[in-house]
Protein backbone atom coordinates (compact mmCIF):
# COMPACT_ATOMS: atom_id res chain seq x y z
CA UNK A 1 0.00 0.00 0.00
CA UNK A 2 1.45 3.46 -1.20
CA UNK A 3 0.71 6.47 1.42
CA UNK A 4 0.08 10.27 0.26
CA UNK A 5 -0.48 13.15 1.58
CA UNK A 6 -3.37 15.67 0.77
CA UNK A 7 -2.48 19.47 1.45
CA UNK A 8 -4.44 22.32 1.25
CA UNK A 9 -2.85 25.49 -0.72
CA UNK A 10 -2.93 27.58 2.61
CA UNK A 11 -0.71 30.42 2.26
CA UNK A 12 2.37 30.56 2.33
CA UNK A 13 3.38 28.62 -0.40
CA UNK A 14 6.73 27.94 0.56
CA UNK A 15 5.00 26.19 3.79
CA UNK A 16 3.05 23.92 1.40
CA UNK A 17 6.18 23.29 -0.51
CA UNK A 18 8.06 22.38 2.57
CA UNK A 19 5.57 19.85 3.52
CA UNK A 20 5.82 18.29 0.15
CA UNK A 21 9.15 17.81 0.28
CA UNK A 22 9.41 16.19 3.77
CA UNK A 23 6.87 13.82 2.43
CA UNK A 24 8.83 12.24 0.09
CA UNK A 25 12.00 12.30 2.22
CA UNK A 26 9.62 10.33 4.83
CA UNK A 27 8.45 8.01 1.56
CA UNK A 28 5.42 9.68 1.09
CA UNK A 29 4.54 8.49 -2.72
CA UNK A 30 1.92 10.88 -3.62
CA UNK A 31 1.46 14.61 -2.19
CA UNK A 32 -2.26 16.19 -3.08
CA UNK A 33 -3.94 19.10 -2.80
CA UNK A 34 -7.19 20.41 -2.31
CA UNK A 35 -8.21 22.48 -5.78
CA UNK A 36 -10.84 25.37 -4.85
CA UNK A 37 -9.35 28.82 -6.14
CA UNK A 38 -11.18 31.04 -4.31
CA UNK A 39 -10.52 29.33 -0.66
CA UNK A 40 -7.08 28.58 -0.92
CA UNK A 41 -4.38 29.46 -3.74
CA UNK A 42 -4.48 27.80 -7.14
CA UNK A 43 -2.57 24.83 -6.95
CA UNK A 44 -0.54 24.08 -10.19
CA UNK A 45 1.87 26.89 -9.63
CA UNK A 46 2.65 25.22 -6.72
CA UNK A 47 3.03 21.70 -8.20
CA UNK A 48 5.40 23.10 -10.23
CA UNK A 49 7.71 23.94 -7.32
CA UNK A 50 6.82 20.23 -5.70
CA UNK A 51 8.26 18.90 -8.75
CA UNK A 52 11.09 20.88 -9.22
CA UNK A 53 12.01 20.23 -5.35
CA UNK A 54 11.88 16.39 -5.19
CA UNK A 55 12.83 13.60 -7.43
CA UNK A 56 9.83 11.14 -7.08
CA UNK A 57 6.65 12.25 -5.41
CA UNK A 58 3.41 12.07 -7.85
CA UNK A 59 1.42 15.11 -7.67
CA UNK A 60 -2.18 16.06 -8.54
CA UNK A 61 -5.41 17.73 -6.80
CA UNK A 62 -7.58 15.67 -4.89
CA UNK A 63 -10.14 16.83 -6.39
CA UNK A 64 -10.67 18.63 -9.46
CA UNK A 65 -13.87 19.48 -11.18
CA UNK A 66 -15.06 19.84 -14.48
CA UNK A 67 -16.59 23.08 -14.76
CA UNK A 68 -14.29 25.69 -13.36
CA UNK A 69 -11.35 24.98 -15.93
CA UNK A 70 -11.98 23.98 -19.78
CA UNK A 71 -11.11 20.34 -20.11
CA UNK A 72 -8.62 21.36 -22.59
CA UNK A 73 -7.01 23.38 -19.99
CA UNK A 74 -6.85 21.20 -17.25
CA UNK A 75 -5.33 18.06 -19.71
CA UNK A 76 -2.73 21.00 -20.73
CA UNK A 77 -1.76 21.56 -17.51
CA UNK A 78 -1.00 18.22 -16.84
CA UNK A 79 0.53 17.50 -20.08
CA UNK A 80 2.61 20.16 -19.83
CA UNK A 81 4.02 19.49 -15.89
CA UNK A 82 4.67 15.72 -17.61
CA UNK A 83 7.08 17.46 -20.14
CA UNK A 84 8.81 19.84 -17.61
CA UNK A 85 8.99 17.00 -14.84
CA UNK A 86 8.82 13.68 -16.42
CA UNK A 87 5.43 11.87 -15.83
CA UNK A 88 4.76 12.58 -12.43
CA UNK A 89 1.31 13.79 -12.04
CA UNK A 90 -2.14 11.88 -11.36
CA UNK A 91 -5.61 13.33 -11.70
CA UNK A 92 -7.85 13.09 -8.88
CA UNK A 93 -11.66 14.64 -10.40
CA UNK A 94 -15.37 14.95 -9.20
CA UNK A 95 -18.48 16.40 -9.83
CA UNK A 96 -17.32 19.73 -7.84
CA UNK A 97 -17.82 20.83 -4.38
CA UNK A 98 -16.73 23.75 -2.68
CA UNK A 99 -14.55 25.42 -6.27
CA UNK A 100 -18.29 25.03 -7.61
CA UNK A 101 -20.62 26.42 -5.09
CA UNK A 102 -18.31 28.96 -3.58
CA UNK A 103 -19.62 30.93 -7.13
CA UNK A 104 -22.97 29.57 -6.82
CA UNK A 105 -22.72 26.66 -8.98
CA UNK A 106 -23.70 23.44 -8.79
CA UNK A 107 -21.98 19.78 -9.32
CA UNK A 108 -21.86 18.96 -13.16
CA UNK A 109 -24.14 15.94 -13.99
CA UNK A 110 -22.34 12.47 -13.90
CA UNK A 111 -23.01 12.18 -18.04
CA UNK A 112 -20.88 15.52 -18.20
CA UNK A 113 -18.34 14.24 -15.55
CA UNK A 114 -17.71 11.03 -17.74
CA UNK A 115 -17.11 12.84 -20.85
CA UNK A 116 -14.70 15.13 -18.98
CA UNK A 117 -12.70 12.32 -17.85
CA UNK A 118 -12.50 10.81 -21.59
CA UNK A 119 -11.51 13.94 -23.28
CA UNK A 120 -8.66 15.09 -20.71
CA UNK A 121 -7.70 11.42 -20.31
CA UNK A 122 -7.06 11.39 -24.45
CA UNK A 123 -5.73 14.92 -24.55
CA UNK A 124 -3.15 14.78 -21.81
CA UNK A 125 -1.81 11.21 -22.81
CA UNK A 126 -1.06 12.71 -26.46
CA UNK A 127 -3.89 11.25 -28.38
CA UNK A 128 -6.82 12.41 -30.48
CA UNK A 129 -10.11 13.40 -29.28
CA UNK A 130 -13.10 14.76 -30.14
CA UNK A 131 -14.25 18.18 -28.65
CA UNK A 132 -17.10 19.74 -29.28
CA UNK A 133 -17.27 18.76 -32.41
CA UNK A 134 -13.79 19.11 -33.53
CA UNK A 135 -10.74 16.50 -33.55
CA UNK A 136 -8.02 17.99 -30.94
CA UNK A 137 -4.66 16.82 -30.19
CA UNK A 138 -1.00 18.14 -28.23
CA UNK A 139 1.72 17.51 -30.99
CA UNK A 140 4.35 18.36 -28.29
CA UNK A 141 2.64 15.77 -25.56
CA UNK A 142 3.22 12.21 -27.16
CA UNK A 143 4.79 11.17 -24.17
CA UNK A 144 3.15 12.38 -21.44
CA UNK A 145 0.89 9.70 -19.64
CA UNK A 146 -1.98 10.50 -16.61
CA UNK A 147 -4.02 8.15 -14.85
CA UNK A 148 -7.29 10.13 -14.06
CA UNK A 149 -9.11 8.56 -10.28
CA UNK A 150 -12.51 9.49 -10.02
CA UNK A 151 -14.20 10.72 -6.54
CA UNK A 152 -17.40 9.65 -5.56
CA UNK A 153 -20.05 7.83 -2.93
CA UNK A 154 -23.44 7.01 -4.90
CA UNK A 155 -24.43 4.14 -6.27
CA UNK A 156 -24.64 5.77 -9.66
CA UNK A 157 -21.37 7.75 -9.02
CA UNK A 158 -19.78 4.34 -8.35
CA UNK A 159 -21.16 2.61 -11.71
CA UNK A 160 -19.52 5.63 -13.47
CA UNK A 161 -15.97 5.26 -11.79
CA UNK A 162 -16.33 1.52 -12.88
CA UNK A 163 -16.58 2.11 -16.30
CA UNK A 164 -14.22 4.96 -16.50
CA UNK A 165 -11.84 5.88 -14.07
CA UNK A 166 -8.38 4.73 -14.21
CA UNK A 167 -8.74 4.09 -10.39
CA UNK A 168 -11.59 5.10 -7.36
CA UNK A 169 -10.77 7.91 -4.44
CA UNK A 170 -13.22 7.23 -1.15
CA UNK A 171 -12.45 10.37 0.53
CA UNK A 172 -13.36 8.79 4.55
CA UNK A 173 -12.16 5.56 5.90
CA UNK A 174 -14.56 3.42 7.10
CA UNK A 175 -13.77 -0.34 6.22
CA UNK A 176 -17.80 -0.72 6.23
CA UNK A 177 -18.49 1.79 3.56
CA UNK A 178 -15.32 1.10 1.81
CA UNK A 179 -15.63 -2.36 1.15
CA UNK A 180 -19.56 -1.33 0.16
CA UNK A 181 -17.72 1.23 -2.91
CA UNK A 182 -15.19 -0.70 -3.77
CA UNK A 183 -16.96 -3.67 -4.38
CA UNK A 184 -19.47 -1.55 -6.45
CA UNK A 185 -16.65 -0.15 -8.68
CA UNK A 186 -15.35 -3.04 -9.35
CA UNK A 187 -18.75 -5.04 -10.26
CA UNK A 188 -19.09 -2.14 -12.37
CA UNK A 189 -15.80 -2.65 -14.31
CA UNK A 190 -16.42 -6.11 -15.11
CA UNK A 191 -20.05 -5.67 -16.23
CA UNK A 192 -18.25 -3.12 -18.38
CA UNK A 193 -15.79 -5.25 -19.90
CA UNK A 194 -12.74 -4.21 -18.13
CA UNK A 195 -9.99 -5.73 -15.85
CA UNK A 196 -10.92 -4.52 -12.28
CA UNK A 197 -7.66 -5.39 -10.52
CA UNK A 198 -6.40 -2.69 -13.21
CA UNK A 199 -8.10 -0.04 -11.07
CA UNK A 200 -6.34 1.80 -8.34
CA UNK A 201 -8.02 2.13 -5.12
CA UNK A 202 -7.16 5.11 -2.82
CA UNK A 203 -8.50 5.95 0.69
CA UNK A 204 -8.17 9.45 1.91
CA UNK A 205 -8.99 10.49 5.07
CA UNK A 206 -7.62 12.71 8.15
CA UNK A 207 -4.97 11.08 10.45
CA UNK A 208 -3.99 12.21 13.73
CA UNK A 209 -0.97 10.27 15.46
CA UNK A 210 -1.57 11.35 19.32
CA UNK A 211 -2.45 10.07 22.77
CA UNK A 212 -5.28 12.66 23.00
CA UNK A 213 -8.00 11.12 20.95
CA UNK A 214 -10.46 13.35 22.06
CA UNK A 215 -8.86 16.65 20.76
CA UNK A 216 -7.72 14.81 17.38
CA UNK A 217 -11.40 14.49 17.32
CA UNK A 218 -12.41 18.08 17.60
CA UNK A 219 -9.18 18.74 15.28
CA UNK A 220 -11.34 16.54 12.26
CA UNK A 221 -14.70 17.14 12.81
CA UNK A 222 -14.61 19.39 9.58
CA UNK A 223 -14.04 16.60 7.43
CA UNK A 224 -17.22 14.78 8.33
CA UNK A 225 -18.99 18.02 7.60
CA UNK A 226 -17.07 17.86 3.95
CA UNK A 227 -18.06 14.65 3.63
CA UNK A 228 -22.12 15.51 4.54
CA UNK A 229 -22.11 18.17 1.81
CA UNK A 230 -21.70 15.08 -1.14
CA UNK A 231 -24.29 12.69 1.29
CA UNK A 232 -26.39 15.41 1.38
CA UNK A 233 -27.17 15.00 -2.32
CA UNK A 234 -27.24 11.52 -1.87
CA UNK A 235 -29.95 11.70 -0.07
CA UNK A 236 -31.57 14.08 -2.06
CA UNK A 237 -31.24 11.73 -5.17
CA UNK A 238 -32.08 8.37 -3.53
CA UNK A 239 -33.87 8.88 -0.52
CA UNK A 240 -33.01 7.48 2.34
CA UNK A 241 -33.96 3.69 2.10
CA UNK A 242 -31.68 3.29 -0.65
CA UNK A 243 -28.82 0.69 -1.13
CA UNK A 244 -26.42 3.10 0.11
CA UNK A 245 -25.17 2.14 3.48
CA UNK A 246 -27.00 3.88 6.62
CA UNK A 247 -23.52 4.42 7.98
CA UNK A 248 -22.96 6.67 5.50
CA UNK A 249 -26.07 8.79 5.52
CA UNK A 250 -27.98 8.56 8.86
CA UNK A 251 -25.52 10.94 10.54
CA UNK A 252 -26.77 14.24 8.45
CA UNK A 253 -29.74 14.07 9.85
CA UNK A 254 -29.03 16.92 12.37
CA UNK A 255 -27.31 19.20 9.15
CA UNK A 256 -28.45 22.60 9.45
CA UNK A 257 -26.79 23.97 6.76
CA UNK A 258 -22.85 24.66 5.77
CA UNK A 259 -20.80 27.43 4.92
CA UNK A 260 -17.75 27.04 2.68
CA UNK A 261 -16.24 29.89 4.18
CA UNK A 262 -15.06 27.68 7.07
CA UNK A 263 -14.57 24.80 4.35
CA UNK A 264 -12.11 22.38 5.69
CA UNK A 265 -10.94 24.02 8.92
CA UNK A 266 -10.78 22.74 11.95
CA UNK A 267 -13.30 23.64 14.67
CA UNK A 268 -15.51 24.86 12.11
CA UNK A 269 -18.84 25.73 14.08
CA UNK A 270 -21.31 24.13 11.49
CA UNK A 271 -20.02 20.70 11.72
CA UNK A 272 -21.09 20.37 15.26
CA UNK A 273 -23.56 18.05 14.04
CA UNK A 274 -20.92 15.11 13.26
CA UNK A 275 -20.71 12.56 16.32
CA UNK A 276 -17.56 11.84 17.47
CA UNK A 277 -18.55 8.16 16.14
CA UNK A 278 -18.49 9.28 12.83
CA UNK A 279 -15.02 11.00 13.43
CA UNK A 280 -13.62 7.74 14.36
CA UNK A 281 -15.09 5.72 11.88
CA UNK A 282 -14.10 8.60 8.46
CA UNK A 283 -10.66 9.33 10.46
CA UNK A 284 -7.98 7.62 12.02
CA UNK A 285 -7.05 8.91 15.06
CA UNK A 286 -5.01 7.84 18.34
CA UNK A 287 -2.02 6.23 18.40
CA UNK A 288 1.00 4.57 15.53
CA UNK A 289 -0.89 0.94 16.86
CA UNK A 290 -4.40 2.58 16.09
CA UNK A 291 -2.93 3.77 12.67
CA UNK A 292 -1.20 0.67 11.41
CA UNK A 293 -4.44 -1.47 12.57
CA UNK A 294 -6.98 0.72 10.46
CA UNK A 295 -4.17 0.69 7.46
CA UNK A 296 -4.37 -3.09 7.50
CA UNK A 297 -7.86 -3.55 7.35
CA UNK A 298 -8.19 -1.30 4.10
CA UNK A 299 -5.10 -2.65 3.06
CA UNK A 300 -7.00 -6.65 2.82
CA UNK A 301 -10.18 -4.86 1.50
CA UNK A 302 -7.96 -4.07 -1.72
CA UNK A 303 -6.93 -0.48 -1.25
CA UNK A 304 -3.93 0.64 -3.15
CA UNK A 305 -3.07 4.15 -1.85
CA UNK A 306 -3.89 5.64 2.04
CA UNK A 307 -3.52 9.62 1.26
CA UNK A 308 -3.89 11.49 4.68
CA UNK A 309 -5.60 14.64 4.74
CA UNK A 310 -2.92 16.42 6.66
CA UNK A 311 -5.64 19.60 8.09
CA UNK A 312 -5.03 19.90 11.95
CA UNK A 313 -2.97 21.91 14.37
CA UNK A 314 -0.08 19.00 14.43
CA UNK A 315 1.04 18.36 11.14
CA UNK A 316 4.78 17.98 11.75
CA UNK A 317 4.29 15.46 14.59
CA UNK A 318 2.05 13.13 12.06
CA UNK A 319 3.78 13.61 9.11
CA UNK A 320 6.83 12.25 11.07
CA UNK A 321 5.65 9.57 12.93
CA UNK A 322 4.11 8.13 9.09
CA UNK A 323 7.16 8.30 7.97
CA UNK A 324 9.22 6.87 10.99
CA UNK A 325 7.04 4.26 11.77
CA UNK A 326 3.42 3.80 10.05
CA UNK A 327 4.45 3.42 6.62
CA UNK A 328 7.41 0.88 7.45
CA UNK A 329 5.24 -0.85 9.18
CA UNK A 330 2.75 -0.82 6.55
CA UNK A 331 5.33 -2.28 3.99
CA UNK A 332 6.32 -4.89 6.28
CA UNK A 333 3.07 -5.74 7.14
CA UNK A 334 1.56 -9.11 4.91
CA UNK A 335 -2.14 -9.21 3.85
CA UNK A 336 -4.39 -11.43 5.66
CA UNK A 337 -5.65 -14.46 3.90
CA UNK A 338 -8.96 -14.62 2.73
Amino acid sequence: MDIGVVLQTTPPAARVIDLAKRAETYGFSHVWTFDSHLLWEEPFPIYTEILANTRNVVVGPMVTNPLTRDWTVTASLFATLNEMFGNRTVIGIGRGDSAVRVINGKPSTLASLGEAVHVIRELANGREVDYRGSMLRFPWAAKSRVDIWVAGYGPKALKLIGEVGDGFILQLADPDIAAWTIGAVRKAAEEGGRDPSALTFCVAAPAYVTDDVGHARDQCRWFGGMVGNHVADIVARYGESSEVPAALTDYIKGREGYDYNEHGQAENVHTRFVPDEIVDRFCILGGVDEHVRRLQQLKDLGVNQFAVYLQHDDKDATLRAYGEKVIPAIAESVPAKS
